[in-house]
């Protein structure tokens, strides 16, 4: 066993609850009462020295559903009400060490070094001498670490690149841009400290090709099938565009699921795990394809569709500040990713790793998952350093834009459905009009 488990033997063993989310609690795991879930992402965290970023006050709620949204609250819980760390052991394999040890108290001085970071630097020589180091852990230079803090306003060059935006709201729809705009994490701009080995020569690694090239035989790169084309002085009507984009999200639906029986891992899980995985990653995989490799359709012909509707007065008002948020974060990402330009190999191993999310609520095998994603994050720096050798920063800011979209993708279920055709048409105007500018 990886924890100390505590059984008790009456009924309240049954109404145990997780200390951290509130979910169902497996045992006692790092000192604490707390579910699988949890103790997987503290053993994680830990494990490959992540650093977070939260994105609003350090004061997110946590709960079953929530705990994903701030990875930052999550492990600032756990450290909180009293995870040991010291149970973990170095080398991250199963069998907990220090299992005597219960619930630690430790200082806020401490619990600050932890979640900066500092607390691993010391470490960061003394691995790697051993092939784990800090550069290669999944989850360090790429995760949240790099994330710049999104409490600072924004810069004069970013406001003008989003000037199609703002000017089409305070002019077309007769709103100011609101408080929270100047919040957005500024995925434009990243120039956080990177812990890569300067630029040199290197070869790829010949696994590294064969799997990336696996991934590539098991997308379609073809062009969407689905008719946007619009005559001219056609005035698209509401129904008309919702009725659109539920077919385009679709076809994007069901060239996921090709996707799925083509990978080259496929028979590695059980049906039932392809099923929860896809049953909660797959807005995240179509956001991912409409903004790197279906770009060229969603932002051309799509957009034009879009600017032959005309919404009423009382969907301008009505449009809630949910979707507003929606609006610029996906504007951020899509000059993200129009800046670096993602390559199809690139794409194919973010969505692998997307998709390999280990700590989705009812899976059966999140140890071997988490095998994969590492597998596939690996495979994913090897070919980028390898392709884009003087874009030392170019892995981790690909990485960055997972938690993005897997934001933006838990977001958008709680805009209303007749909202989605306005906020399509403010995107993709924005995006369009910037790039012209361009």
């Amino acid at each position: 066993m990886e924890t100390w488990e505590v059984s008790v033997p009456d009924d309240r063993a049954e109404q145990r609850t997780c200390l951290i989310c509130g979910d169902r609690a497996t045992g006692l795991h790092y000192g604490i009462i707390s579910c699988e879930g949890c103790k997987g992402f503290f053993k994680r965290s830990i494990c490959n020295k992540r650093v977070y970023r939260c994105s609003r006050d350090k004061n997110c709620v946590m709960s079953r559903k929530q705990r994903n949204r701030c990875q930052y609250c999550r492990l600032l819980k756990c450290l909180q009400m009293g995870m040991n760390r010291k149970a973990i052991r170095e080398d991250g394999m199963p069998g907990g060490r220090n299992k005597s040890i219960g619930p630690v108290q430790i200082s806020e001085e401490e619990i600050e070094r932890i979640m900066s970071g500092q607390e691993f630097e010391e470490e960061t020589n003394h691995w790697s001498n051993h092939g784990d180091s800090d550069h290669s852990s999944p989850g360090n230079r790429a995760s949240e670490s790099n994330q710049p803090s999104p409490g600072s306003t924004l810069s004069s060059s970013r406001s003008v690149e989003l000037n199609g935006f703002m000017t089409f709201r305070e002019q077309y729809m007769g709103m100011s841009v609101p408080p929270h705009y100047q919040y957005i994490p500024h995925l434009l701009s990243y120039s956080g400290h990177s812990p890569l080995l300067p630029p040199q020569a290197r070869s790829l690694d010949p696994q590294s090709y064969s799997l990336i090239h696996q991934l590539m035989s098991a997308e379609d790169l073809e062009p969407l099938g689905t008719p946007m084309l619009i005559e001219d002085g056609y005035a698209v009507t509401q129904a008309e565009l919702f009725a659109l984009l539920c077919r385009l999200a679709d076809e994007l639906l069901f060239r996921q699921i090709a996707w799925i029986k083509k990978l080259p891992f496929f028979c590695e899980l059980s049906i039932k795990d392809y099923t929860c995985l896809l049953s909660s990653t797959w807005q995240e995989l179509i956001l991912l394809s409409s903004l790197t490799v279906y770009s060229k359709q969603i932002f051309g012909e799509l957009a034009d569709v879009t600017a032959k509707y005309s919404p009423s007065d009382e969907e301008l008002h009505r449009f809630s500040d949910e979707g507003m948020e929606v609006i610029e974060r996906l504007i951020y990402l899509y000059h993200k990713f129009h800046q670096l330009k993602v390559s199809n190999e690139e794409y194919a191993c973010m969505k692998a790793i997307n998709f390999l999310n280990q700590d989705i609520r009812g899976l059966t095998s999140a140890s071997q998952l988490e095998q994969l994603n590492k597998r596939y994050w690996y495979i994913c720096q090897d070919f980028t350093e390898y392709k884009y050798t003087h874009q030392p920063n170019r892995f981790p800011d690909l990485m960055m834009c997972l938690p993005e979209i897997r934001y933006i993708a838990g977001k958008m279920v709680n805009v209303p459905l007749e909202q989605l055709p306005l906020l399509f048409k403010v995107v993709l105007h924005s995006c369009k009009t910037s790039v012209v500018k361009e």
